[in-house]
């Protein structure tokens, strides 16, 4: 290798590992930031913490290290230009193809070190920090309570609130709880104005203290049949205080924590997991489709319409349907049809939500399988943005460099964002979706790089105002006439 070549790698591989850094903690933070609420305050050892800490990193990087990529590029080729070392370089009859290609080399071993990353190391991060994550929130199961949905993952308890308030998040209002520890489905209700939670240190018990409700039971047994069931008395009442104590030990657990119960997330394949899966998932999509076209079919009796030979034709039946029927035969024809249409597109509405479910999940593993290449190759793309840009702009340092590439890879991902969202709902291809954002900024790229190599500017101003100045004399000019 030359002296020439190791001196530019030199100035591209400094920056680069050091924004690569920067730019991973503060991703790294911002996650721990939004996570912070759900796993403070639960006691959890700070081996776990850490734990959780170190996969979020591993899923990170692959993100971190094409803003890296892009802000090195700008910093490296912009000192270079801003030392009037470039100036040197090109009086030497050096172009800027021979400067930046052992950069283009070297990113491009990024680009497949990154692809690797997202094949191998991604996927098992995302596992391990996905059902670790959601370990932790059920550490301390009261403060993993959501209002307005009944959460189950207290054993034993459905329980549904409208509020959660106070300092500690403790206090509930309109509570709304179902006691299954008698097995026996929801035959014990218990309802009331306020609730408050209370855990001791330590202790393995959770304590519901509820306040002015009602109190249902059923007393039933699996064993009795139905008509004996309906002849069980129930019992109700009212209360002004009423005390659960809840068994949470198992919560209390640290073993719990290292538990994989969610292993099918497409974060957590590799490219040959995601289409496997996806081929499987799409034969049975499709075998879902077929199933529901044809009870379609069956229940509208469409197979009963069909056409009648000319010859067979009654003369004397009138083209219009209902004017062969009287009045009486007419309302029930017409009453029978609308609750069977009504009845087919109740169905079909109840179903939709379950198809556009199935047809999400599969979009997203294309998507995935494809945005594994293309986020790769976006090293490459971004590069060739950033190198010509700083050779350009002539700027080093962190900062104009800075506000340039964020501005930029900004831009890259709210586009991919963008793309993922099309996609998912099915309005573009996944593959497309997948793709877009490189896409739209490989030509800036090839712009910028071919800008640079002649010596231009991003655009000529002087052109500009020259094109402007001609605009306005065009019309000075037919004033006169």
């Amino acid at each position: 290798m030359k002296i020439f070549d190791k001196y530019i790698l030199k100035s591209f591989v400094q920056p680069f590992l050091a924004t690569f850094f920067v730019v991973l903690f503060v991703l790294v933070m911002q996650s721990l930031w939004l996570a912070f609420d759900e796993i403070a305050g639960k006691g959890i050892d700070i081996f776990f913490i850490l734990k959780f800490l170190g996969y979020l990193a591993l899923i990170l990087t692959p993100t971190a290290l094409p803003i890296g990529i892009l802000l090195s590029s700008i910093m490296a080729l912009g000192n270079l230009a801003e030392n009037y070392e470039f100036a040197a370089i090109k009086s030497a009859g050096i172009s800027l193809n021979r400067v930046i290609r052992p950069l283009v080399i070297l990113t491009i071993l990024l680009s497949g070190l990154n692809f690797i990353f997202l094949n191998n190391i991604y996927p098992w991060a995302t596992l391990k920090q996905k059902n670790l994550y959601l370990n932790m929130k059920k550490k301390k199961p009261a403060l993993a309570l959501v209002p307005g949905a009944f959460n189950t993952e207290i054993p034993s308890f459905n329980i549904k609130f409208d509020e959660k308030y106070g300092e500690e998040e403790n206090l509930l209002k309109k509570v709304q709880i179902a006691d299954l520890t008698s097995s026996q489905g929801k035959v014990k209700i218990i309802t009331a104005e306020k609730g408050e939670i209370s855990t001791e240190e330590g202790s393995k018990y959770m304590t519901l203290t509820l306040q002015n409700g009602n109190y249902y039971e059923e007393h039933v047994n699996r064993s009795m049949s139905s008509n004996d069931r309906k002849k069980m008395p129930a019992s109700a009442a009212k209360f002004d205080t009423y005390t659960i104590n809840i068994d949470i030990s198992a919560f209390n657990d640290d073993k719990d924590l290292d538990k994989e119960d969610i292993k099918q997330h497409h974060g957590m394949l590799s490219i040959h997991q995601l289409d496997s899966i996806s081929k499987v998932e799409k034969e049975d999509f499709d075998k879902y489709i077929e199933e529901r076209a044809n009870n379609l079919y069956l229940m509208t009796k469409a197979k009963k319409l069909y056409k009648y030979p000319d010859s067979l034709v009654d003369q004397n039946l009138k083209p219009e349907i209902l004017d062969n029927f009287n009045t009486s035969n007419k309302s029930i024809i017409v009453r029978d049809a609308t609750t069977n249409i009504n009845r087919s597109i109740d169905r079909i509405k109840n179903q939709k939500q379950k198809f556009k479910d199935r047809r999400k999940r599969l979009n997203l593993y294309d998507y995935e399988y494809n945005y594994r290449i293309s986020f790769s190759l976006a090293c490459l793309v971004l590069f060739f943005i950033g190198a010509p840009l700083g050779s350009i702009i002539r700027k080093g340092g962190f900062g104009l460099p800075m506000i340039m590439a964020i501005t930029i890879f900004v831009i890259y991902f709210f586009i991919s964002q963008f793309g993922k969202n099309l996609s998912e709902e099915s309005a573009i291809s996944s593959t497309l979706g997948s793709w877009i954002s490189t896409i739209i900024l490989l030509p800036f790229g090839i712009l910028l790089t071919r800008r640079a190599t002649k010596g231009m500017g991003i655009f000529n101003i002087d052109s500009l105002l020259e094109n402007i100045k001609k605009f306005f004399n065009r019309f000075k000019t037919i004033k006169l006439k």
